[in-house]
């Protein structure tokens, strides 16, 4: 049992750091946006599409094929050959010469990355029981907060001191050391010769690993009815839409923001995001995957009772940033909406790892990452960079301030289906438990 502990505490740490390489990037070009429009000559409308719906069309479609791969074959080997793909096509940002050349190997890197979270979260469930999900996946998603505090520290003054070129080539290279470290370390636990019994499982979600190889994956059109069955899988799938169509809008501008509104360089701005975002999110998330681990295990209509009232200080919080007096009380007030925004990443996802069986878990997730990609990485950038572009005749360089205000009341939104799934949740995980 000491050495099962071991391991999964190993393969949370080596997903952990595959997450935060894969987030650096999209962090880094952020930060790089302003240097990148003038280096191209680009407009915001074009800097919101290459952020956006160029990246998430393509991240979001090959999102499903890889996961029904997952479903059925070698997790490990996909995690592995995905991430060894991006952190290649990430080096090759730094080499674009014109703006359609950095749209081509942006959708590259959307390619790569699309294999690597649903797989990974699919793994972590056959390891953790339903009780564990939230703190192993919350666990795994403080990548995102080593992401931040990678990507704004060392991309910021990677970028300061030798330009955005040079930042993409180094940042890419810690994704090809993690690709080879994860093949040659991780366990596909399906190959195993017994049965991996995850603590604390039911027998609802329990299989052997034979079992479920030999089942292969379910027809894509049984998965995708059997979660759109479930009103607590739609409104989790319409909260995390909404709420990606706000945060990737606003998160992608908020660098130009402070750089046009404050004047501040991308050093300075990059220690204060890997401050505010790394520890604020650091917190929440692992507070949120603790919590609801400790005092609301097993019961998932607490977490997201929880989670719903914790998303609405989210959005107020997150208003504030853009009518704060100076920079400093911006970043305070980022640093709680980041923390209370942060504390949904265990429990949502683990709620949706429960809400389905084993075979289904990579697709569930890549239809999710579909939607809200598609949905908030494609057009909220895009829809932040025009309505920037449409105020700038009256507001000058401040209009990126006042187009950035006006998307975060969207949060409340978000807030609102995540209560609302609360509310059927429990109806429908009796469901899921009378039919495996």
């Amino acid at each position: 049992m000491r050495t099962k502990g071991r391991y999964q505490r190993y393969l949370l740490a080596i997903l952990l750091l595959i997450q935060a390489a894969n987030g650096i990037d999209g962090l880094t070009l952020g930060l790089v946006l302003q240097y990148i429009k003038a280096d191209l000559h680009l407009t915001d409308t074009q800097l919101g599409f290459l952020g956006g719906i160029a990246f998430a069309l393509f991240y979001s479609v090959m999102g499903i094929p890889i996961a029904r791969c997952a479903d059925r074959g070698n997790r490990v080997t996909i995690i592995a050959v995905t991430t060894g793909f991006w952190s290649i096509a990430v080096a090759f940002c730094g080499m674009a010469a014109s703006f359609m050349q950095l749209l081509l190997i942006r959708v590259l890197v959307a390619v790569g990355e699309a294999g690597c979270v649903p797989a990974a979260q699919s793994l972590i469930a056959d390891y953790f029981g339903r009780a564990g999900r939230p703190r192993a996946l919350a666990t795994y998603m403080l990548g995102q907060s080593l992401s931040v505090a990678i990507g704004y520290g060392v991309a910021g003054w990677l970028n300061q001191f030798y330009g955005w070129r040079i930042t993409f080539i180094v940042i890419g290279a810690p994704g090809l050391l993690l690709a080879v470290l994860a093949a040659l370390t991780l366990r596909e636990p399906r190959r195993a010769p017994e049965r991996v019994k995850p603590l604390g499982e039911q027998s609802a979600t329990s299989h052997t690993p034979g079992h479920i190889a030999s089942m292969g994956a379910e027809p894509l059109r049984l998965v995708l009815a059997t979660l759109w069955r479930q009103a607590t899988f739609r409104h989790l799938l319409a909260s995390f839409s909404v709420f990606y169509f706000f945060s990737c809008g606003i998160q992608q501008w908020q660098p130009a923001f402070f750089i046009r509104s404050y004047g501040l360089k991308t050093g300075t701005l990059g220690n204060a995001f890997a401050l505010v975002y790394g520890l604020a999110s650091l917190v929440g998330t692992y507070g949120g995957g603790v919590l609801a681990t400790r005092y609301a295990g097993n019961n998932e209509r607490l977490q997201l009772r929880g989670l719903g009232i914790s998303f609405f200080f989210f959005a107020i919080f997150s208003a504030l940033v853009y009518v704060a007096p100076n920079a400093w009380l911006a970043f305070c007030s980022l640093a709680i909406a980041t923390a209370a925004g942060a504390t949904g990443n265990g429990p949502i996802f683990a709620t949706i790892q429960t809400l389905v069986p084993s075979r289904m878990r990579a697709t569930a997730i890549a239809f999710v990452y579909l939607c809200g990609n598609l949905i908030g990485l494609g057009l909220g950038p895009l829809a932040a960079g025009m309505l920037s572009d449409a105020l700038h005749p009256y507001a000058g360089e401040e209009s990126i301030r006042y187009s950035l205000l006006l998307l975060c009341p969207g949060y409340a939104w978000g807030a609102w289906h995540v209560w609302r799934a609360s509310r059927t949740v429990v109806k429908d995980l009796q469901s899921v438990s009378e039919n495996q």
